[in-house]
């Protein structure tokens, strides 16, 4: 949880790296959220198939819907930066998530750029990351 905050944290942070487990924590905990309020909506939404009953003007359950969608508006732009930074580890551009725009293959090519392990030495976006002396602030997560 965390790593899920630290990258709420750095809202609009483009610059810089992120590590395998900083992107892909932060992704788990916004699929576990994004999938609870889609359940919460669907659950609650019990008539939301069936096509012969009229629409009820008093349905609460509308409000997970508005939740999910203002949730997920929230999340875009943490989303985009945290993988220009997963990038940068890479040694690649922030624009490499475009990639993801390619039909079939793009989505896929992206997660395997996702999983490959980033570069052990200082590049053009920043430090390592995961090297002596410069993982300070991520030693002090989840210890207080």
């Amino acid at each position: 949880m965390d790593w899920y905050l630290k990258v709420l944290k750095d809202y609009f942070k483009f610059s810089g790296r992120a590590r395998r487990k900083e992107y892909w924590m932060f992704f788990l905990f916004h699929y576990l959220f994004t999938g609870l309020l889609l359940f919460l909506f669907i659950y609650s939404n019990e008539n939301l198939f069936d096509y012969n009953q009229e629409f009820e003007t008093e349905n609460t359950s509308y409000l997970f819907l508005i939740l999910l969608l203002i949730y997920t508006l929230a999340t875009i732009i943490p989303s985009l930066a945290v993988s220009s930074r997963r990038m940068h580890d890479l040694g690649k551009s922030g624009a490499w998530f475009f990639i993801n725009l390619i039909p079939y293959i793009g989505g896929f090519w992206f997660l395997i750029l996702t999983c490959m392990e980033g570069e052990n030495k200082v590049n053009q976006y920043g430090e390592n990351p995961k090297g002596i002396n410069n993982n300070r602030e991520i030693d002090f997560i989840g210890k207080e």
